[in-house]
């Protein structure tokens, strides 16, 4: 069920992009994607028939959507569905078929919904989780679609409609149904709606509770969707519901609209969003709304401000009679590329309007936006449609005493223009009396109707609104009762405007925001909604069941109390016990001369005089067979002593990566990738790098390779700032994803960036909390960054946390690592709180550590010692005292490789690919390498490399350490 909403938001976009100038490469078509993507499927899974039902309640909507789906292979697959929603729009239930009856989903903080969902996806049974990923975007999974067989889904869009004239408008969310052949309209209610944007008139039939039709596909405008229209009332409405033990209150007042034109300061600050998402704005229709206000201003001065991943100051222009030609000049070369922080900007003493053009996207940066002075406004101007965080756009300026002003097509410029240019009826405050939070819908009334909402404290209240416009203030006074007409979706609205108000700063508001839609089960940036199968997984993973399963899950759950206590008891007991076999291998002697000849074991059976070479700890039949016949010269098992091993590959040796360890030195393999555009921008001289990078970028735009090699180029070429903004599009690619996040600080840390690494990583636990190797990058990076006592918090939680059984054997590897940093920290470090029979110094001669970015995979590292011996997972301890870790198959590693005394020679270190069990398959896997000598010890040296494998049985040779 991992594949089932992708498709949704991709056609929204389409249909999008069809009134908006998009910026693509000449000649190369939009190809919508199909609604519901799912790896690995030969036949697209298809929408087989979808069933909608529309209920009102004066300008509140509630739309509730059931979803066929068909899957049409002989496979089980997971189904994924991404979808933008409007502003204003807002999911708030979600269910999932389970044995034929549609079961609810459950309000989860967003991270542990993820978590709970791969989790038992991995033991494959009947999740689904509908998450929100970006500003108004969310994403629905659902696992698994079954083999010719089909799933139902239902979603609940709650929205405040339109004022159009004297009737309130709802777009019917046709992006959802465009698959379709036909869907079923069902519109509560004893009048029936007026039907607009179709093609061919629509009949609607009455029943029992409403009015009922039949849409084909065929019959709807693609470009302009489907609209419902019902009469507005034109005296004040009120609207009382109950959510728990609280009364809810709302109202809709009908306002005299009134505006002026605006007085437009003459120094004004231009943030302008260079970042790679603004190449899809309507950069068109962005300079003709700047005609108009430059036109407005007549004469003034603009500070240009261009926001990516690092801010960049654009220089000051001069408008005259509102000529602005210069500046124009300057937006029309501007290079969109690189991350988002919108934050990255300092107010501007004397400027009287900022002016925020963007997509709204953030993705990078840990900034808070700037409060402005008083008198000064923010304005952001939104050219993106459905694709724009229009949610955080509005928040933000308006919580800066301005507005957002969005269009999607040139038909919308002049609306936009109005909004811009003039000073509209706005509320200046909002009170309650006997009404707790009271807020109201917007700051701006856009379309006559003022709406506000509040908490009943009391059985009737009041509240109290001024509103500021052409005519000048006035107050608004709305009285409330928790007798008034009852509607479920009142709490729920309350919820998502308080939400809203929030959304300026998510990232802050991250606790308020996740309480609130844990409350009112809303989908936000910190609350999905999840749906299990088995009742005993509620228990299992914490989860609050649905009213149908509560008591079931409340006697599974007395039946396991007082178990956890036990079981991390004995967690930490098993971690004592095998750090204690650590310790002992560490102090033992092993020989450092050649070794014995090693035994062939042989067995003979009649009528066969073949022997048998005996090779443990295979993990499969084919690996078995290539371990019997690796085995005499990995693991010295030959009948006589072998000859010596042929000469590996030489790593080259470049002086800039040779780090002297006393008496040992890594040397690196360099690691080129040898696709064409590699070999391209090679060749080019350092200065037209990065100019042959845009030129390639179209061809490889959804790529990491690609980003990641030309960072590695400007890296080696010393321009890092330029490589850093490259490296940077990896925030850009997906919104959502831990591996890119994970493989962008990586490359961070190779250059030496280690407070960004360290805010990535930090981004990277809240995403995936269950992971220990989440909380273990993110203690090495604090280590580096030399705040060593986190580090070592965080990686005792690692070695005594409980964990997912893929990875098992992760805890020894963290204990290492915390007991280096306490051995070799500068000041005295906190230890109180370790169990004392895990802190031991261990030093090292040798050490390498592998780790990679794509989960359920299985890399291994190999190490030859100067004997010809391979230490590998199925020989994972040398004659001389070489020590591999546990052989991680499922995980992210890390496979660790020590060695306490080092006999002179030469190591080989590599990486190789043995397999991986991942449902979507992501290309290269990218690999991490830490080579070490003097581990934990004052000469301690270290060199890291990153790198990619393509596919199964890969082998890379990484470098040698060289041992005098």
């Amino acid at each position: 069920m991992k594949h089932l909403l992708t498709a949704c938001a991709v056609l929204m976009l389409c249909l999008a992009a069809q009134g908006s100038a998009q910026h693509v490469r000449p000649g190369v078509a939009l190809v919508p994607r199909p609604l519901v993507t799912a790896a690995g499927a030969a036949v697209p899974v298809k929408l087989e028939h979808a069933d909608v039902t529309v209920e009102s309640a004066g300008s509140l909507a509630r739309t509730i959507i059931v979803l066929t789906l068909r899957n049409p292979n002989n496979r089980r697959l997971e189904g994924s569905l991404d979808f933008p929603l409007r502003p204003g729009q807002q999911v708030t239930a979600f269910a999932l078929d389970i044995d034929g009856v549609l079961r609810d989903a459950v309000p989860v903080p967003k991270e542990r919904g993820r978590q709970v969902f791969e989790s038992i996806e991995r033991r494959n049974v009947d999740p689904a989780l509908l998450e929100q990923t970006a500003g108004n975007h969310f994403r629905l999974r659902v696992y698994p679609l079954p083999p010719q067989g089909t799933r139902q889904v239902r979603l609940v869009i709650d929205e405040t409609m339109i004022r159009k004239g004297n009737d309130w408008q709802l777009a019917l969310p046709v992006q959802l149904l465009s698959e379709s052949p036909a869907f079923s309209l069902h519109v509560a209610g004893r009048r029936p709606p007026e039907i607009t944007g179709a093609f061919s008139p629509i009949r609607l039939q009455r029943d029992d509770s409403g009015h009922v039709a039949e849409v084909k596909r065929s019959a709807i405008d693609p470009a302009h969707g489907l609209a419902l229209r019902f009469p507005a009332a034109v005296a004040p409405q009120a609207y009382a519901g109950v959510r728990g033990d609280a009364h809810y209150a709302m109202a809709e007042v009908p306002v005299e609209m009134a505006s002026k034109p605006r007085m437009i300061p003459r120094d004004v600050v231009l943030l302008w969003d260079a970042s790679a998402s603004g190449r899809k704005r309507d950069h068109d229709g962005e300079m003709r709304l700047l005609d108009r206000y430059f036109k407005a201003m007549g004469n003034g001065r603009v500070h240009l401000r261009l926001l990516r991943n690092v801010g960049e100051d654009g220089g000051d222009f001069v408008v005259r009679d509102g000529d602005w030609s210069t500046l124009r000049a300057a937006l029309s070369k501007v290079v969109y590329d690189g991350s988002t922080d919108l934050a990255d900007w300092k107010p501007v003493a004397g400027a009287g309007e900022y002016l925020l053009v963007s997509d709204g996207l953030q993705n990078d940066g840990d900034h808070a936006m700037p409060m402005l002075a008083n008198g000064q406004r923010l304005y952001a101007l939104a050219s993106s449609g459905p694709v724009a965080d229009a949610t955080r756009l509005a928040a933000m300026a308006e919580a800066r005493g301005g507005r957002l002003v969005s269009w999607q097509d040139a038909g919308g410029l002049d609306a936009a223009a109005r909004t811009l240019l003039q000073d509209g009826t706005h509320v200046v405050a909002v009170q309650g009396d006997g009404v707790d939070a009271p807020v109201a819908l917007s700051r701006w009334i856009d379309d006559g109707m003022l709406r506000v909402a509040g908490r009943l404290r009391a059985p009737k209240g009041a509240i109290r609104v001024t509103l500021d416009g052409g005519h000048g203030k006035r107050d608004i006074v709305v009285a409330v009762s928790s007798t008034d007409e009852s509607r479920a979706q009142v709490p729920q609205a309350w919820a998502a405007w308080t939400v809203a108000t929030l959304a300026a700063e998510p990232e802050r508001n991250r606790a308020a925001i996740a309480r609130l839609g844990n409350d009112f089960s809303l989908v936000t940036a910190g609350t999905s909604l999840l749906v299990l199968d088995d009742p005993a997984d509620y228990v299992r993973y914490d989860i609050p069941a649905p009213p149908a399963l509560r008591a079931e899950v409340a006697r599974i759950r007395d039946g396991q109390a007082g178990k956890r206590a036990t079981a991390r008891s004995a967690r930490l007991d098993r971690v004592v016990e095998e750090f204690a076999e650590r310790a002992a291998w560490w102090q033992r002697d092993f020989p450092k001369g050649n070794p014995p000849p090693p035994k062939t074991v042989a067995k003979a059976s009649a009528g066969n005089s073949l022997g048998t070479v005996a090779v443990e700890g295979v993990r499969d039949e084919s690996a078995r067979m290539r371990m019997v016949a690796e085995a005499p010269a990995a693991a010295m098992a030959a009948p006589a002593a072998p000859p010596p091993p042929p000469p590996a590959p030489q790593p080259a040796i470049d002086k800039s990566i040779v780090a002297a360890g006393g008496s040992a030195a890594i040397r690196l393999q360099p690691w080129e990738s040898d696709a064409p555009y590699a070999r391209r921008l090679r060749d080019a001289p350092a200065g037209q790098l990065y100019a042959l990078y845009l030129d390639e970028r179209d061809s490889h735009a959804s790529s990491t390779a690609f980003y990641l090699d030309v960072a590695d180029l400007l890296l080696q070429r010393g321009q890092h700032d330029l490589a850093v903004r490259v490296l940077s599009n990896l925030a850009e690619l997906e919104l959502d994803n831990r591996h890119v996040l994970r493989v962008y600080a990586y490359r961070l840390m190779q250059a030496g960036d280690y407070p960004h690494a360290i805010q990535l990583f930090r981004q990277v636990l809240e995403m995936a909390n269950e992971e220990p190797q989440s909380h273990r990058d993110l203690a090495l990076a604090l280590a580096a960054d030399g705040q060593r006592q986190e580090a070592v918090r965080r990686l005792y939680d690692v070695a005594v946390g409980e964990w997912d059984p893929r990875f098992a054997g992760v805890e020894l590897v963290a204990l290492n690592e915390l007991n280096q940093i306490v051995a070799t920290s500068p000041q005295p470090l906190e230890t109180s709180f370790i169990d004392p029979r895990l802190l031991k110094a261990m030093p090292l001669d040798l050490r390498a550590v592998l780790s990679w970015d794509s989960d359920n995979s299985d890399m291994d590292l190999w190490v030859t010692d100067p004997n010809g011996e391979k230490c590998f997972y199925a020989h994972k301890l040398t004659y001389q005292g070489g020590l591999l870790s546990n052989d991680f198959t499922g995980g992210y590693g890390p496979e660790e490789f020590v060695l306490r005394h080092a006999k002179p020679g030469k190591y080989k270190v590599e990486a190789h690919y043995f397999g991986d069990r991942q449902q979507i398959v992501t290309g290269a896997t990218t690999l991490s390498l830490k080579l070490s000598t003097g581990w934990g010890m004052s000469r301690q040296q270290d060199k890291t490399v990153t790198l990619r494998l393509a596919g199964k049985d890969d082998t890379v040779l990484v470098g040698e350490f060289e041992v005098n």
